[in-house]
């Protein structure tokens, strides 16, 4: 399993965010004990207040070269597991998510 799946207008994509992480990063994809694969990111915001939210959704935004208002929340506002929804053409959007994970 990918850590996105495309739809008609739109990528879902599964992340595992770490707050607090010192800096704005894409570690790559990783899958955990169950085989699902998800995005590893890291923001320097901590987790009050959505902060640590709106640096993910920057952080994506400017990686993929997309508006910030193209990204949105499914799933995991409030936990370390995310699944987000990013608006745009499914094909442009599955390629530039398999070069930001290669990294």
């Amino acid at each position: 399993m990918s850590a996105f799946s495309a739809f008609p207008d739109h990528v879902r994509l599964t992340v595992r965010l770490t707050p607090n992480g010192g800096r704005d990063a894409i570690d790559g994809i990783e899958t955990n004990a169950e085989g699902q694969d998800y995005l590893k990111a890291r923001v320097a915001a901590v987790p009050e207040n959505g902060k640590a939210n709106k640096a993910l959704i920057a952080l994506l935004s400017k990686k993929l070269r997309i508006p910030k208002s193209a990204v949105g929340f499914i799933s995991g506002e409030t936990a370390r597991k995310k699944i987000l929804r990013i608006d745009g053409d499914p094909e442009d959007l599955s390629k530039r998510l398999k070069t930001l994970a290669e990294g």
